[in-house]
């Protein structure tokens, strides 16, 4: 990373709008972001059974703002993936036994997505994984390091309205 801030520093010497520390920290944040995603996707190959689709799909109907169930269209924006691509997943879930499709009784139209205890279980197994890998890609740093990073983003995120 170095390497390529510095030559992009040296390409770009005379241009005020290049700023080598706002490169070499993107650049780097996107390094670490890659390295994370490369190590999720070793450990999902490993299962022919479970896929990373199919965590991240558990994952965010067992996150997102809905107390544990969610219609397929909010599952959809919360993983950013489209309402076809959605039910493909929900599919695949549903024949594995980890959610269950219910029609909402006060909405005959909804169809309400929930995990069942095999699909809690799953999530639960993989989501220790993962964060033992976050782990790892951080864990060049102190507690305290780890502390003024986040506060370091939490500005930069808040100056960006998010």
């Amino acid at each position: 990373m170095d390497q390529h801030v510095a030559r992009w520093g040296a390409f770009w010497k005379d241009e005020p709008a290049f700023v080598p520390e706002v490169e070499g920290a993107l650049v780097r944040m996107k390094q670490i972001l890659r390295w994370i995603e490369r190590a999720d996707a070793a450990e999902f190959a490993k299962s022919d059974d479970f896929t990373l689709q199919d965590y991240k799909t558990l994952h965010v109907l067992m996150v997102q703002p809905w107390p544990t169930e969610a219609t397929p269209a909010q599952l959809a924006e919360a993983a950013n993936v489209t309402r076809a691509a959605m039910t493909s997943r929900l599919d695949r879930l549903a024949e594995a036994e980890l959610i269950t499709r219910q029609v909402d009784g006060a909405d005959r139209r909804r169809v309400l997505i929930r995990p069942t205890q095999k699909g809690r279980d799953m999530w639960n197994r993989y989501i220790f994984e993962g964060m033992a890998r976050d782990q790892q890609a951080l864990g060049a740093l102190s507690g305290e390091e780890l502390g003024k990073l986040n506060d370091l983003l939490r500005k930069i995120l808040l100056s960006l309205g998010e």
